[in-house]
Parts: C-alpha cells; sequence; structure tokens
C-alpha cells in the first residue's frame, strides 16, 4: 500500500508540471538540477539531440517515436524512448523537467499530443454526426473510424470522452444517447417494449406480402421501422424489451399461429430420406443437393436442413454424415468432398489424350475430361494448386507440363532486358519496313512471344524490367520511331498541299478510308489526318474534314453534304434519258447528263436507304413502274405452264416454228419475252418449278416435232 502511495503522489506531481508549470526551453538549453543517482553515470542529453534521433526515427520507419512501447533509439542503442521520457518528466541528465516526447514533439515538429487535446464541444460533435449522415446515410458509432471533419479525431474517441468523462465532457454519457437526445436517432440500447400481439401482427402482415411466415434474420420489419425479425427473436429469448424470455420466433408462431418450427421437426429416417431422393431424381433428373430447397413430398422440409441433420446427428440421426455422403454410399453418386486420390502420371496421361485431340495442351478452361467421367480440368489446377487428393501442392498444370512435357508456362516466362526487345525490333523493322505495335501479333525471331505480351511486360515490370515504359516509349527512346503521341502540328495549308500533290501524281484526289500514304509525307496517312481534322488533335481548330477541305477550297463534289433529291427532278431525268435512248434508265445506266456528278446507282441507293432527302423502302425501278407505268423486271407477274404453252401455239400457227430462247418478244403477252421464259424456266422463278428449259418443255407437253395439235407425251397441266 505504501509504494502504491508514492507511485500516485509522485503521478500527480508530474501531472501538476505537465500542466504549465514548467516551460519548454529552446533546443540545447537545459536547466541545472541535481542528477539522480541512477543516472549519475550516464552521460547528460539534450533536448537538441532527441529532436535529431526522433526526426531519424521518422525517416526510418514513418512513425513518430512513443514512448511507451520501450524501444531502442535507433542511432543510440544504449537509450530507450521510455527512459528518455522519463528523464523528461523527472528533470534528469541535465534535462529540464515537467516535459516528456509527447510535449516535444508536439511543440517542435506539431505532432498531436493524444494527452494536451483540446475539449470537446457538443455542437462540433453534432456537426460532425450530422456531416456523417450526409455522406453514408447512417449516423456514427463508435467503431465509424476516423472523422474526416476533425483531422486526428476518432467515433472511439468520441465514445470514450463521453463515456467517461473526458476532453471538457461530464461522462455517463454515450454516442447513442447523444444522438437520440439531439436528433432522435435510433438508441438500441434503449429500444422502446414490445408485445406479443404486435410481433404477430407484423408476423401475419409478412405472411400476406410474401406468402411465407418470417424467420430469423437481418430483414427489416416495414411495420416498426428500425427493428429486423432476428432483433425480435433475441428479445424474446433474452427476455427484452418487456417481453418474458425462454422463447423464439419460431416457437411463437408455431403456437400462436400453427407454423411448423424446425427446432420440433418430427425424426427422420435414412430410408425415408433415400425415397425424396429418388422421387427429386425421377422429377428432375438430377439428384438433391443442399441448394435444391423444399422437398415436395414432405411439406416443410427443406433438403438444407436435411442436410444439417445428417451432419450434426439431430432429429434421430447419427450424425457425422451429410447429404452428399450418403447419396455416395447408397446412390454411388460422385462425392466432391470424398473424391479419389489424383497423381501426376494420370494428369499427364489426360493431357497427352487432351493434346491429341485438340492438338492443344489443356489449361483450366478446358472443360471436362472424357477420359475421367466427373473430373475437369478446373478441378485438377485446384488439386495441383491446393495440394488436395493426394498431390504435393504448390503446383499448377503449366508447370507440370513444362517439366514434362516442355511446354511453354506462361505463368514462369524467362526474364526479357531492353536489348533483347530491341534487337526483335530490329529484325521486325527488317522485314516489314515498319516498327512493330502492340498489335503486330507474334514475334517470329522469339517463338511463342508476341508484341501485346512484350508491351505489358514493359508497362507493369515483368519478368525483370522495371516498368512504366511500353514499346511505343521503347521504340521513341532508343529507334527514334514516330510517337503516335506527339505527333507534329498541322494547319490547313500544309494539308491542301499535300492533297494537290496527290492529285497530281494520281489524277484523283485522296480519300480519307482508304488509308493512303502521303506522298509527300511517308509518316502520314489520309485516314489520320481526316481524323485530327475532326476532332481537333495536332494544333488543328476542329469540325472540319479533308472532303470539306477540299470543298471549299478545290471545289470537289462532297458526298457528304450533297443536295437533297426530289421525286420529282428524278422522274424528269428519267423522261430526257428515255427521250436520248429510247429506254428507261436502270441503276447501271452510269452518269446522268442532266445532271453532273450524278449517276442511277447512287440515285437507286439513295431511293433504297433514304438518303438526300427521301423516305427510302424504293428503288428506281418501282419508282419508274408506280409513276410511269414501267415493267419491273424484279416485280413481275407469275408465269403458269397453261399460258406459255398457249403462247407457244399462237407462235406456231404464226411462223410454222416453235419458239427458242431467241425469238424475242412474245406477241400474244405484251413486255414478256421468250428469253425471260426460258430463265424463269431455268431458275424456278415467277411460280414455276425449276430446272427446265423451253424446249425441254415444249418437248414434254408438245412432242419434238408435233404440231400445235399433236398429241402430248405427258398429261398438261390443268389451270387451277
Amino acid at each position: 500500500m505504501r509504494c502504491g502511495g508514492r507511485r500516485i503522489a509522485r503521478r500527480l506531481r508530474m501531472k501538476q508540471r505537465m500542466m504549465g508549470q514548467a516551460r519548454l526551453p529552446a533546443p540545447g538549453n537545459g536547466s541545472e538540477r541535481k542528477p539522480h543517482m541512477a543516472f549519475e553515470r550516464k552521460p547528460p542529453l539534450t533536448i537538441e539531440m532527441i529532436m535529431d534521433w526522433a526526426d531519424s526515427h521518422f525517416a526510418r520507419t514513418g512513425e513518430w517515436p512513443i514512448a511507451s512501447h520501450r524501444e531502442p533509439v535507433l542511432d543510440a542503442p544504449e537509450e530507450k524512448w521510455s527512459n528518455i521520457d522519463s528523464n523528461l518528466r523527472a528533470g534528469y541528465r541535465s534535462l529540464p523537467a515537467g516535459l516528456s516526447v509527447a510535449r516535444l514533439l508536439e511543440h517542435y515538429r506539431e505532432r498531436r499530443n493524444i494527452a494536451n487535446l483540446p475539449p470537446y464541444r457538443l455542437h462540433h460533435l453534432l456537426a460532425w454526426a450530422d456531416a456523417h449522415l450526409a455522406r453514408t446515410g447512417d449516423w456514427p458509432h463508435e467503431n465509424s473510424g476516423p472523422i474526416p471533419d476533425a483531422p486526428g479525431e476518432s467515433w472511439t474517441a468520441v465514445t470514450v470522452a463521453l463515456s467517461n468523462g473526458g476532453r471538457g465532457l461530464e461522462g455517463g454519457s454515450s454516442l447513442a444517447q447523444l444522438l437520440a437526445d439531439h436528433r432522435g436517432a435510433r438508441n438500441r440500447m434503449d429500444l422502446p417494449p414490445i408485445q406479443v400481439e404486435s410481433i404477430l401482427a407484423w408476423a401475419d402482415a409478412y405472411y400476406e406480402r410474401t406468402g411465407e411466415w418470417p424467420t430469423r434474420g437481418d430483414e427489416e420489419i416495414p411495420e416498426a421501422p428500425g427493428d429486423t425479425w432476428h432483433a425480435v427473436d433475441a428479445a424474446l429469448y433474452n427476455g427484452r424489451r418487456g417481453l418474458s424470455g425462454g422463447s423464439s420466433l419460431a416457437r411463437l408462431l408455431e403456437e400462436r399461429r400453427g407454423v411448423r418450427n424446425p427446432a420440433n421437426a418430427p425424426p427422420l429416417q435414412v430410408s425415408l430420406i433415400l425415397s425424396w431422393a429418388d422421387a427429386q431424381r425421377q422429377r428432375t433428373g438430377v439428384w438433391p443437393g443442399r441448394d435444391t430447397g423444399e422437398v415436395p413430398e414432405a411439406p416443410g422440409e427443406h433438403w438444407d436442413a436435411i442436410d444439417l441433420a445428417l451432419r450434426v446427428g439431430n432429429r434421430g440421426l447419427s450424425g457425422g454424415s451429410s447429404l452428399a455422403r450418403l447419396l455416395s454410399e447408397q446412390r454411388g453418386i460422385r462425392n466432391r468432398k470424398s473424391l479419389p486420390a489424383l497423381n501426376k502420371s494420370t494428369i499427364l496421361t489426360w493431357a497427352d489424350s487432351h493434346h491429341e485431340r485438340t492438338n492443344e495442351w489443356p489449361n483450366a478452361a478446358s472443360g471436362a475430361i472424357p477420359e475421367a467421367p466427373g473430373e475437369t480440368w478446373c478441378a485438377v489446377v485446384s488439386a495441383l494448386h491446393s495440394g488436395c487428393r493426394g498431390l504435393q501442392g504448390g503446383s499448377s498444370l503449366g508447370q507440370l507440363l513444362a517439366e514434362h512435357r516442355g511446354i511453354r508456362n506462361l505463368a514462369d516466362l524467362p526474364p526479357l532486358d531492353e536489348g533483347t526487345i530491341l534487337a526483335w525490333t530490329d529484325a521486325h523493322h527488317c522485314r516489314t519496313g515498319d516498327w512493330p505495335q502492340v498489335k503486330s501479333g507474334p514475334i517470329i525471331d522469339a517463338p511463342g512471344e508476341n508484341w501485346a505480351s512484350i508491351d505489358a511486360a514493359l508497362s507493369r515490370g515483368f519478368r525483370g524490367l522495371p516498368g512504366g515504359s511500353s514499346l511505343r516509349r521503347l521504340l521513341v527512346r532508343h529507334r527514334g520511331a514516330r510517337n503516335s503521341r506527339d505527333l507534329p502540328p498541322l494547319n490547313e495549308e500544309t494539308i491542301l498541299a499535300w492533297a494537290i500533290s496527290h492529285y497530281n501524281g494520281t489524277g484523283r484526289w485522296p480519300i480519307p478510308r482508304q488509308g493512303e500514304i502521303v506522298r509527300d509525307a511517308p509518316d502520314e496517312n489520309w485516314k489520320a489526318i481526316d481524323s485530327a481534322m475532326r476532332s481537333g488533335a495536332r494544333g488543328l481548330p476542329g469540325g472540319d474534314s479533308l472532303a470539306r477541305l477540299l470543298e471549299r477550297r478545290r471545289g470537289r463534289r462532297n458526298l457528304s453534304s450533297l443536295p437533297p433529291h426530289q421525286v420529282e427532278r428524278i422522274l424528269a431525268w428519267a423522261d430526257a434519258h428515255y427521250q436520248r435512248t429510247g429506254g428507261w434508265p436502270l441503276m447501271t445506266s452510269g452518269p446522268i447528263p442532266d445532271a453532273p456528278g450524278e449517276n442511277w446507282l447512287a440515285v437507286d441507293a439513295c431511293l433504297l436507304r433514304g438518303n438526300r432527302g427521301l423516305p427510302g423502302g424504293s428503288t428506281l425501278a418501282q419508282l419508274l413502274k408506280k409513276h410511269r407505268g414501267v415493267r419491273n423486271h424484279m416485280d413481275l407477274l407469275p408465269l403458269d405452264p397453261n399460258s406459255i404453252l398457249a403462247w407457244a401455239d399462237a407462235h406456231y400457227r404464226r411462223t410454222g416454228a416453235w419458239p427458242t430462247s431467241k425469238s424475242g418478244e412474245i406477241l400474244d403477252a405484251p413486255g414478256e419475252t421468250w428469253n425471260a421464259v426460258q430463265r424463269a424456266l431455268a431458275s424456278g422463278r415467277r411460280g414455276l418449278q425449276g430446272g427446265s428449259s423451253l424446249s425441254l418443255f415444249l418437248a414434254q407437253h408438245r412432242g419434238n416435232r408435233g404440231g400445235p395439235h399433236a398429241t402430248p407425251r405427258v398429261e398438261e397441266p390443268q389451270i387451277s
């Protein structure tokens, strides 16, 4: 007791010193004080020396020293921070009394001193809580972590101060009580009482909404905001909130609503479970699992509850089993928890068979293994990695194939260096005339490597490379390659000069979609230039294009800004074409003399697609048929054999010969020709069967050389 009293008195004296009786001297200065006998043989200390040690500690560890940890000083192993703190407090070793390591760091390094924190104010706490609610949607609690609005503060510290009465607070409160008093927040430690009738009313409403009775869970009760079924169940069991206790939600519903209580379920038998499983298999084609759900043959039973009973041994079962194990033992179903052992030779045999079938070596995504029903390559990879099923673990399928079949293991590739990569790029440039890009594919000089993986290794620091680079940056830095991210600026005059040179050399203006190289600038291409003009890159204003530039400066026709078409104008062009040629225009009739720059193919495309102000869904032939009555070869009337025979008989009577495909127009059917009939008989168009010809048709129905009244060799088809 006497030693305890001395310790308390010493703490009181030290606290008085820390409250302001001792002032902080400048670093390096000390006050005269008689040293303690225990420290007479130790060298004196100065504040400047202690601060140097503290700075060194922070530079090495990223943290300031803490006296209570009793750790040694990194620059003076014979010293400890706890001893230095004691010397500062007591004034030993030529140090001024009433100080501490924490106070020195607070004064000279502006580090937060937990022993000298500012007092809390109620309005500050509530403002921090309001900000927390606005950010997260919930009120803070003890474990909500740091307070962003008050650096250095945490909700744990606030809770302790409210409870114990520190930092200007009276104590005896809590954060939940504070928020309940001033913000009306729900205090879980002071919840209102509930009654059994209220719980039953909530359960009835739940049943009406869902068709099921509630169970113990974290689902909130809409009729009781803030309450959950889990909290209600706990209150029924523990006797809180005015309830008597010793009950549960399941027991209450069983007693008052007749709901089946899983805790009082009838006993089970293995034979009964197997009969339910057989019925499930017969009904669905799949054996039940613990997640299958309800058992139709036993209302109220669920397969997860049966699996639990088999495991723990309740409801009359012995326990130590499971649904999967029972089906494995009694029905021979594969149990994933009790799979046969594997060995490397077996896996390699399966891999060889896979390679023979597919010409590729397997990986985790290769699916099922035909030689081992029920096995998959994913399961084999997992077993090699985790060391289950008799395998050692810590391996992979790639390592196994690399070790025993010499297959390249993508997870263990050889290291790379920039010199090797540059040698591969030089060889690529010699072969193709271009520097490789990420999408350049495999590297011919390094089988198994590709430029995309090289770029990834340079970027992320794989395979011994430092990272932070790329294939493009490497070529820019070491080979002076063109950097697509830092291209020289362009202007309209330069682009126009290149376009004129292109026209003079080729006789046509450049088209950007072809991606042609600019004749006067081999590093440029017209597609990239057009893209820069549209987006405003490389110093260009944007919103322009190569076609617009040539239209504006050279009067070239711009297909993207053509004037709209009108049906009346197209019909006028068609009438002029008919007057000139004696025939109506087709889509292949070429340019339109009455409209320079236009052609019938483009007009037909606009009519079909709805471009240039036209509604679309039509064609040139359909337009001429509708407005000029021109026969549309793509929309002809169907033919029937009787009509063809009647036309042939009339032709024979007039000419004395049967018609052929070269007999021209059919006088009895204006617009029809014998050549069109021949094509329809051959191809099966216009309602005919196809696979025939005019000569075969006439031979079949009129005989080889018979007259119009010759006896037909085959009965004529009848007109329906």
